[in-house]
């Protein structure tokens, strides 16, 4: 077999799995928002949008490998993951329980589907840019802590090509001080080389998350939300084989803490 014709058959199969992914992934969407069109009930919605995200990865033939699930407190928390691809929100809604809240970013109110989707599959918003409307959203975040309200973040804001973690934004750690809530650490692997920023064409692998042990409002990190935010980041960083883009930063630019999410 010459050098051409081998290459060429992992591209046929890598497009045949993309093409097969889109369909799914489409089909699950449908379906999903659908049941927050028409399903009275925001648990029911809930249930539902984790069915349909589960569904993407499993009909895709490859299914989440998840690690440590009875990490997750009884009550209520807060879980922060480190944030690597397209997919990071769907593996989150999929396998966690169905009482989070997700916080997504602002710009996502500018995309009318997919902001009525989230809105209705119970998703809270956060402005990144202007500092009224982060301000606002910040707060709304905060009182829905105190209320007791269950919250999911990828701390890092967004996500790039390049593997590693970046720093932490302080709202989830603001959050989980002013709540009261216990920070639940979440290592995601596998999802970048599924889908990662600039390719819009899935390529089959195996993604994984880990729930790692919880950090409890008793621990002495929630004396100070910027030392619970890098105590998070480093315990997601050594469940992972991926380099620390922190480890060049002054320790002021570590968890960014002027940023509310």
């Amino acid at each position: 077999m010459t050098g051409e014709s081998a290459g060429f058959g992992p591209y046929v199969a890598r497009t045949l799995f993309g093409l097969y992914g889109w369909v799914v992934f489409i089909l699950c969407a449908l379906f999903a928002l659908l049941a927050v069109l028409f399903v009275p009930g925001e648990e029911r919605r809930h249930k539902l949008a984790a069915g349909a995200s589960r569904a993407i990865f499993v009909l895709a033939g490859i299914p989440a490998e998840i690690h440590g699930l009875d990490n997750i407190p009884d009550g209520h928390a807060v879980v922060v993951a480190n944030h690597a691809s397209y997919v990071d929100g769907f593996l989150l809604k999929g396998y966690l329980p169905s009482r989070f809240s997700f916080v997504v970013k602002g710009e996502m109110r500018g995309v009318p589907v997919a902001h009525f989707l989230l809105r209705r599959s119970g998703a809270k918003f956060v402005e990144r840019f202007s500092a009224s409307g982060s301000s606002r959203d910040a707060r709304k975040i905060v009182k829905a802590a105190r209320g007791g309200h269950s919250l999911a973040f990828f701390p890092e804001g967004t996500f790039h090509r390049e593997a590693g973690v970046n720093r932490f934004r302080a709202g989830a750690f603001v959050s989980a001080v002013r709540g009261h809530m216990p920070i639940v650490p979440i290592a995601i692997s596998g999802t970048r080389e599924i889908l990662p920023a600039g390719r819009m064409w899935p390529w089959p692998a195996r993604p994984r998350f880990e729930v790692l042990p919880p950090i409890m409002p008793n621990d002495a990190a929630f004396e100070d939300h910027r030392v619970l935010a890098e105590k998070a980041r480093q315990q997601i960083l050594a469940a992972l084989d991926e380099p620390d883009l922190c480890a060049q930063s002054t320790p002021g630019q570590a968890t960014g803490s002027g940023d509310p999410a």
